[in-house]
């Protein structure tokens, strides 16, 4: 059976990398309530999040009539925390918005590979739910998009082949 971790008042979240261009391991990393989460996600899923995050927003203050939340990146620390020790890879990434509570929720799903003959019915994926402020969502759209431009222009020169199903 899979963890489930909610952080339902999320001091600081941040995508970040480890180690050199080409090589790099991304992470996305929340804290609060005394807890510190280093979940492992693709390049990919860092630009999507910056992508789907702005186009949300976006919606969400036209639609609804909400102020523009931009934060002001200059004043923000958007570096990974210590100890980085990943919980686990990320499988799938969703986002929602609560109105009642003018919240981001961000749900992550554990990648779980399954060995040669291994029964997929008895495996569960861990979950991690984090809700955050809209600006908090902005601000880590705008990392993610920042970090991922940080590496080699094509990313898929890097001598791997990867292949996602959803």
């Amino acid at each position: 059976m899979g963890l489930e971790i909610e952080l339902d008042s999320v001091d600081f979240i941040t995508i970040g990398t480890v180690g050199p261009k080409g090589r790099r391991v991304f992470y996305l990393q929340a804290g609060g309530q005394g807890r510190l989460l280093s979940l492992i996600i693709e390049k990919e899923q860092a630009i999507a999040i910056g992508e789907a995050s702005r186009d949300m927003l976006d919606r969400l203050e036209r639609s609804l009539g909400l102020s523009n939340d931009m934060p002001d990146m200059s004043r923000m620390d958007m570096e990974l925390r210590d100890p980085i020790e990943a919980l686990f890879r990320v499988s799938r990434i969703g986002l929602d918005y609560d109105k009642g509570r003018d919240r981001v929720l961000i749900v992550a799903e554990e990648l779980i590979v399954l060995q040669e003959g291994q029964d997929p019915k008895p495996v569960s994926p861990s979950i991690v739910r984090l809700w955050v402020t809209r600006a908090q969502m902005r601000a880590l759209g705008l990392r993610a998009l920042d970090v991922a431009k940080q590496g080699r222009p094509n990313p898929t020169r890097n001598g791997r082949v990867l292949n996602y199903w959803t």
